[in-house]
């Protein structure tokens, strides 16, 4: 059944249902997590998270409506991780990169020692095994991600963040599926890709492509490659620290100050 909404700001969006089982006996074992900071000025994110939610193996979680606050349940969400075999990212594209509440999820959630790297008792695997699937839409259509468009890069430029992230983890990192021009593709162009992923996440694992995948090489983050911990007196004043203590740092070190910022995205 399609249904078509009519925002205040006059945009359309094309929610796709069907109708959801109460089989208790089904075990979601795909988690969806969308992130979109302005869900109602959303053509096309919003109706493949409605897409998501009307499928029975599909658990989903909607990161700004969830953790308006930015304070996110880590136990909550490695459980939810450790259920699923597959883990899809839906999200509109910002600055080359994902929203900044789902890059927070990322820090947060993956931590040392149990996402990747060494753990105490062995190394961080939690997910490994495990696949990655990025579906992503753009503001800017296809030809604008070329050397001879205004973005200067094929879209595939923009992906090793996504695909090393999985390969640190041990994840298997699946071919994406983008929208392009989310902004001002027409609403059958909608409805076709919101189709795509609902049979996508229905048939999965049992996608053609699949079959010659092969799994990352294992990439494995040594103890001493990590920052020094700050709570160790013997550190002080040697090293600051904008983020949590050694063994919950991101990667790269980073820092966990983030800004939220709303904008307008697909």
């Amino acid at each position: 059944m399609l249904l078509l909404f009519r925002y205040g700001n006059g945009m359309d969006t094309v929610l796709t249902t069907t109708h959801k089982t109460t089989d208790d006996t089904a075990n979601p074992d795909i988690y969806v997590i969308a992130a979109h900071p302005a869900w109602r000025e959303s053509r096309v994110n919003r109706p493949l998270m409605e897409a998501a939610k009307a499928l029975p193996r599909v658990q989903m979680q909607d990161l700004y409506s969830s953790y308006p606050d930015y304070a996110i349940d880590v136990p909550l969400e490695q459980a939810a991780l450790e259920r699923a075999r597959l883990v899809v990212l839906v999200h509109p594209i910002q600055w080359y990169s994902m929203p900044p509440l789902q890059k927070l999820w990322l820090d947060d959630v993956l931590t040392y020692g149990w996402a990747y790297g060494e753990g105490e008792e062995g190394q961080g695997r939690a997910l490994e095994g495990k696949d990655l699937w990025l579906v992503a839409t753009t503001g800017g259509p296809e030809e604008s991600y070329h050397p001879q468009g205004y973005n200067r890069y094929f879209f595939d430029a923009f992906l090793p963040p996504y695909e090393q992230t999985a390969a640190l983890c041990g994840m298997r990192f699946l071919p994406p599926l983008v929208l392009h021009g989310a902004h001002t593709v027409d609403r059958q162009t909608v409805v076709s890709h919101v189709e795509t992923f609902s049979q996508r996440l229905q048939s999965y694992p049992d996608w053609p492509e699949l079959e010659d995948l092969e799994q990352c090489a294992a990439c494995v983050v040594p103890m001493r490659d990590r920052s020094v911990a700050h709570d160790d007196p013997s550190n002080a004043g040697n090293e600051f620290f904008a983020g949590p203590p050694q063994g919950k740092l991101a990667p790269s070190g980073g820092s966990a100050l983030h800004e939220v910022k709303s904008v307008g995205t697909p």
